[in-house]
């Protein structure tokens, strides 16, 4: 069924003409939980095996050899069982690397980020309830109502030069509640509001210049400085931010013009908040407390950046680079704190009431545990590829393919090759750890600066996270816009092929420039 034959109103489309049920792409939780097996099961017949580690940890070039896993059946099948238990609080062991929710070692699992979602939805729906951000939103849309495009291409600007810069994923999370509603007010849908924020964020990772946590990782591994390919890159993150902000332009101008063609569908009450911006002939007019609210909510997400942000890697463009004192370094545990002490702080503000105020809380945790729990499922699928000891296998195949090429194609093999690797290790700075030690060398064999190769993976990385099912930005960003996976891919397809072709032309024409 195309886009023009679901009815607008209806985004489920389980029921076609006469009555018919028609075929409805799965869940989010069930994606992933398919995948997840696929996973486990290609973990029969991938051989295990790895690579001789340095002092780093990085893998030693042509030291890959076959080892056993050490894994009975058994093990393996409590491995699939513990999935989402260790993606959630898994335990990686300092010795043998090994994930498990009762190890000693390092945390590997999301617990953090899985907290600082329920903790955004408990914000979200407190802001929500004191009627502020529908009056804000509402005044917003009315201002903006013949300049919508000029505010989508803003805020995908703003996010791409926080990707580009410090890398600007998961934290995006936080945004939906304030894009989807705005989005909406102004005639567009959802997809737009997905297409603002994972595509705006993304195509900025995706080109990172300074980007501390994917070039800076990645450069270091490769031992070259975070400047080197810094022009390449700034010219590929210029033309790719252009083409993907008039991308969602057109679709979203497509939308308002014609709502029966959006991809996403609307929901009972979605067209409602449009009629009422274009039916009120004057602007909603704000309380004292609503402004309050808003100036409160604009703080807590401007504080989230400030906190968020390596400022003395980006601002001096060395990843090693000593913190400035004011820098705070948060995380995802911090950012859930932050998310909850705003939450009662609002409600507070708000005169809300001690029992409304935590019942309020209590539903806007529970309102976001889908999304939380695609992203426990979206790491748990590492944690099997971890265990199984497989990664390194595929590390090596890819040795073999990209030796004895031309420069030009050295530099799109690696874009290539690195495509499924993306897909199998969401984490850019993790990816870059295990490849770049094993890429860079044999860019010396083919003449190319390793700074193309560093370019070529990080786009690549960039790439698949824009889509693929194991990733916690794309899964929790569509669950939570209640947006179909299936709905997603189709609306971005047609731009993840003008973005391959334009990665493929630009890290090209720099190995062959070099």
């Amino acid at each position: 069924m195309s886009a023009t034959e679901t009815p607008a109103e209806d985004p489920t489309g389980k029921r076609g003409e006469h009555g018919k049920r028609n075929f409805t792409f799965p869940s989010a939780l069930t994606v992933l939980a398919v995948v997840t097996l696929a996973v486990w099961l290609l973990a029969f017949l991938v051989p295990s095996g790895q690579y001789d580690r340095n002092d780093s940890g990085a893998p030693v070039q042509g030291t890959y050899h076959r080892v056993d896993s050490g894994q009975s059946f058994a093990d393996r099948l409590n491995d699939l069982f513990l999935s989402p238990v260790n993606g959630l609080y898994g335990i990686q062991d300092r010795t043998t690397s090994l994930v498990a929710p009762d190890n000693v070692g390092a945390l590997y699992g999301s617990a953090g980020v899985f907290l600082f979602v329920l903790a955004i939805g408990s914000f979200i729906t407190v802001v929500f309830a004191t009627g502020a951000l529908d009056r804000g939103i509402g005044l917003l849309a009315h201002r903006l109502r013949e300049r919508g495009a000029l505010l989508i291409a803003g805020v995908m600007a703003v996010f791409s030069v926080l990707g580009t810069v410090e890398g600007f994923a998961e934290e995006t999370l936080g945004f939906y509640g304030l894009i989807v509603p705005l989005m909406l007010a102004l005639g567009y849908d959802r997809m737009t509001a997905v297409g603002v924020i994972i595509l705006g964020a993304g195509v900025g990772v995706l080109c990172s210049t300074v980007n501390p946590f994917a070039t800076g990782v990645a450069s270091s591994a490769a031992d070259i400085s975070l400047g080197d390919g810094i022009v390449l890159r700034f010219a590929m993150w210029i033309v790719l931010t252009g083409v993907t902000v008039a991308y969602v332009i057109r679709y979203a101008a497509r939308v308002r013009r014609d709502p029966e063609r959006s991809l996403s569908g609307f929901l009972p009450g979605d067209r409602d908040r449009e009629r009422a911006a274009a039916d009120a002939s004057e602007a909603p007019e704000l309380t004292r407390l609503h402004k309050a609210v808003l100036v409160a909510t604009a703080l807590v997400f401007t504080f989230m950046i400030f906190s968020v942000v390596p400022w003395s890697s980006a601002l001096t463009g060395d990843a090693d680079a000593t913190p400035y004192g004011f820098e705070l370094g948060w995380s995802f545990p911090q950012l859930a704190a932050l998310f909850l002490c705003a939450a009662v702080l609002v409600g507070l503000v708000a005169r809300m009431g001690e029992q409304r105020l935590s019942s309020t809380i209590v539903q806007g945790a529970a309102d976001f545990v889908s999304p939380a729990l695609v992203i426990l499922l979206a790491r748990g699928v590492t944690t099997i590829m971890n265990n199984s000891k497989i990664t390194d296998t595929v590390l090596h195949s890819i040795e073999g393919v990209v030796k004895g090429t031309s420069s030009g194609l050295f530099a799109v093999i690696v874009f290539v090759v690195n495509l499924p690797l993306a897909f199998l290790i969401p984490s850019t700075s993790g990816h870059a750890t295990l490849a770049m030690p094993i890429l860079a060398p044999l860019a010396d064999f083919a003449g190319v600066p390793r700074a193309v190769v560093v370019t070529a993976w990080q786009a690549a990385s960039g790439w698949m996270n824009l889509w693929v099912p194991t990733t916690a930005v794309t899964m929790g960003g569509v669950a939570l816009a209640k947006v179909g996976y299936d709905r997603y891919l189709r609306f971005v397809w047609p731009l993840l092929a003008v973005l391959a072709l334009l990665i493929c032309g630009f890290v090209a024409v720099g190995a062959a420039m070099a």
